[in-house]
Formats: C-alpha cells, structure tokens, sequence
C-alpha cells in the first residue's frame, strides 16, 4: 500500500547502496563539487575517485540506523564549520514511547528536517522519517538517495485532480500508520516551499490532508491527538540563501511570476547547508491539544506555537529597525549591509523584510 512512498527498509539497504555506487551521475555531482578542477579537465578519473572513495566509506553500512549514524557524523562537521552554534530546547514536550508528527517552519530544504533529527539524536531520541516533496526527485538516484536516509515522498506532481486527491490519502494513511502502528515519529514542513519572505505560516491544506484518514464521526481534536503534533520553530540567524531569495521575490514583485532556473533546487541545498549561518536554534513546542472546528483553526494554533517559540536574532531586529527606520541598537546591520552590497535596492528592501518579519509576527501575536 505504500511501497512507492515509504523509506527503505533494512533487508533492501545494500542493494540500494550498490545501486548509488554505480550511478554515474551521482558521481559527476559529488566530483563537480570536493573535485571542480579534475572533475572539469578529467571528467572520468573524478568520477572514479568519488567511486573508490564512495566504496570505502560506506563498506561498513548494511542497515538504515548505520546510515543515520553516519549522517550524523557528517551533519556534526557540518554544524561546526557553517554555524557559531546550534542550541535546542523543548524536549519535555516529547514524552517517551509517544511516536510524535513534528511540523516545522520551514526555511532550508534539507537542513530543516536535518537539525530536528540532530537535536533528538543527541539526545538518544528516535530520530524522524521526513516528508521530501516529489518534486525535489527529479532523478530515481536522488529518490533512493533520500529514502535510504528515512525519508518519505509526498507526491505533489500528479497531473489530475483526482490523482492528486489519492495520493493525499495514501500520504494521510501512510502518516497515521506510521506514527500508530509503526511507532515512528514523522516529520513535515507547515508549508510547500520555503517561508521565503521569513513569515511562517502554516497551508490549511496540510492539515486536511493529514485529517483525510479520519473516520467522519470522529471528532477533529480527538484525531490529533493520535497524531499527538509537536510544532518546531527553527531560526537561523543569517540565512545563506537570503540574496536568492531576494532576487526571487522582488522579481514576483515587479513581473507577477518567477521562473525557477535548471539546477536551481540543487544550488540552494548545497548553498544552504554549507554557506554560513551564524546561531541556529531550534525549540520543540507544545503538543496541539483541544477542540477544533476545522483545519484553519488547527493550522493557526501551530502558527501561534511556532511564532512565539521562534527565537529572534540580532539580524532579525537590526533587519526590523532599518526597515522601520529606528536607530540599530546591533552591529548585525554591518554583516546584513555586506551581505546584499551586490542587489538593487528593491532585493535590498527584500532581504531586510525577510529578516524583519519574525519580529513582526510575534509582535503581531502580542497585539
């Protein structure tokens, strides 16, 4: 029932492995990035070295945990060289034995669900299966590549309504089922694509696909709490895809659209997980409780969590003060004017806003 959705399991590991191993793009991908020069004057040497190297690192993993274990080495470099520190809190939230369906803002492709799995494996918790969206699952390698690493796919480029529908309900089963029967926890962005603009806000939709596996007579509040859903706020303090993201929405702003460019999802992965990002914190909220009378109401109860959990930085105030012309209280401003010296003044206006608008929606919530 949810075979082409569902992570890999243990028994298909080493053949999936055997699999990336041999796939020549995968190859090219990982040379053109630790190998650019050899890669650009001798494509196939590189690409053998990335073999070799591939075939020595994983020898060792033969289940889905010595995989986790071994991206949390990775992800435990990572958070060294591109932050100035990641903190969390909130664990008394997560009561053991209790599988939970975390959703999070969601700024950063990969590295969202990446700290939320970090946190709770430096904590001796179950780490999550992640939602990963179809459309970031261009090629097959890059679909094994995710699922081997416990995450799941959300099917969002179905051409007809109706498939589109089913594919809802599988996604809506697959999650009950994981966290009910599978004991799993599960985790998923409050929205389709990146909060952009730095407004999180969480798509009612969502939350009717997650209540679509709900039986009719069951009450809403009642359904959640087998869902048992935990909000996280995560903040970055610099953002590495900020002038990008600027680019992108002034240019929405001034032609209506914008048009993704070829490789373009791929850049901002890689950009942001290893561009800088200065503090990174992470707060894992209450559990939604209580009674609702729809899916708006449930979405705006999470909004209130994570708002109000979500950790303002200086960047985020200096952001506020310039865009509300107040005097900076921070050097952020310094770091925030370098960071957009190459974009015009409405990109400029762009980055500043996204920075601003934390602060904005929680003194909106205090309003």
């Amino acid at each position: 029932m949810f075979d082409d959705i569902r992570p890999y399991h243990d028994d298909e590991v080493n053949a999936v492995l055997k699999k990336l191993i041999n796939e020549q793009e995968l190859q090219s991908s990982i040379a053109g990035f630790s190998l650019p020069l050899l890669y650009k004057l001798m494509p196939s040497l590189a690409r053998s070295l990335v073999k070799w190297s591939i075939k020595k690192r994983i020898k060792h993993l033969h289940t889905i945990d010595d995989i986790q274990n071994e991206v949390a080495k990775y992800l435990q470099k990572l958070i060294k060289k591109s932050t100035t520190g990641f903190t969390f809190d909130g664990l008394e939230h997560i009561t053991a034995g209790k599988p939970c369906l975390f959703i999070s803002n969601h700024r950063d492709i990969v590295l969202d669900a990446a700290l939320v799995n970090y946190a709770l494996h430096k904590s001796n918790i179950d780490t999550v299966a992640a939602a990963v969206g179809d459309n970031l699952l261009h090629k097959d390698w890059v679909a094994d590549l995710m699922r081997i690493n416990k995450s799941f796919i959300v099917k969002r480029s179905e051409k007809t309504k109706r498939a589109m529908l089913t594919a809802s309900k599988q996604l809506s089963a697959y999650i009950h089922h994981s966290i009910q029967d599978k004991k799993q926890h599960i985790w998923i962005a409050q929205r389709e694509g990146r909060a952009k603009d730095g407004l999180d806000k969480t798509n009612a939709a969502l939350i009717s696909m997650l209540l679509l596996n709900k039986e009719k007579k069951s009450a809403i509040g009642d359904y959640l709490q087998q869902l048992n859903i935990i909000p996280v706020a995560i903040s970055y303090e610099f953002d590495p895809c900020d002038s990008d993201k600027a680019k992108e929405l002034a240019e929405t702003q001034a032609t209506g659209s914008y048009q993704k460019h070829e490789g373009e999802d791929l850049k901002s992965i890689t950009q942001g997980m290893l561009g800088q990002k200065g503090k990174v914190h992470l707060t894992f909220c209450p559990p939604i409780q209580g009674e609702f009378a729809d899916s708006k109401e449930v979405a705006q109860a999470i909004d209130q969590q994570i708002i109000s959990n979500y950790k303002i930085h200086p960047s985020n105030l200096s952001a506020y003060h310039q865009v509300n012309n107040i005097e900076p209280e921070s050097t952020s401003l310094d770091t925030l004017n370098e960071r957009m010296q190459h974009l015009t003044q409405e990109q400029q206006q762009w980055l500043l806003t996204m920075y601003a608008n934390p602060v904005m929606a929680k003194k909106a919530l205090k309003n």
